[in-house]
């Protein structure tokens, strides 16, 4: 695994959090459609989901180069699938696994190049 490089809002309403997270990251989105909101910081990329989990909050994803195998070693090592390995476009391979305590971490893959 690399590092954290996506942070996911639950955003229900859009306009709001469009306005909040302008002022928190002084730009604009780079992606701005109904189904999520993108913000770059440095290296960070911060989105907005207004379909996203409000129970559990923020949601951090950790980059791996193989998530099929991060997927497998959590799993062996205590871990609960919460939403299976999926394309959300463009290759962009995310998902998510709740740790033996119940928190949730995110993975995404990049699309292969």
């Amino acid at each position: 695994m690399k590092d954290v490089s996506l942070i996911v809002y639950p955003a229900a309403d859009l306009t709001t959090a469009k306005r909040f997270f302008r002022e928190l990251i002084g730009t604009d989105p780079y992606g701005d459609m109904p189904q999520y909101v993108g913000y770059k910081s440095g290296d960070m990329e911060i989105g907005l989901d207004p379909n996203g989990n409000r129970e559990h909050g923020a949601l951090a994803y950790w980059t791996v180069s193989d998530i099929a195998a991060s997927v497998k070693a959590l799993v062996a090592a205590g871990g609960t699938v919460v939403k299976e390995i999926t394309d959300v476009g463009y290759g962009l391979l995310v998902a998510n696994v709740k740790d033996p305590n119940g928190a949730t971490v995110g993975l995404r893959q990049p699309p292969k190049g």
